[in-house]
């Protein structure tokens, strides 16, 4: 019985490492975007009150 659980183990294990890996690469991506409108949004700001225009509502 004892082999039955270790081999559950270690066929299960390749499908969590893959899942966990795809976690933090999807995190990582929602991550990157999310920054980059905000700085995004910063320079447009930064540009539109240069140039003397309203700033966008």
């Amino acid at each position: 019985m004892d082999n039955f659980w270790v081999a559950a183990a270690w066929s299960i294990l390749p499908t969590l490492g893959v899942s966990a890996i795809f976690f933090m690469v999807l995190r990582g991506i929602l991550r990157f975007d999310r920054t980059e409108r905000k700085v995004h949004a910063q320079i447009e700001a930064e540009e539109r009150a240069a140039r003397g225009l309203p700033p966008r509502s």
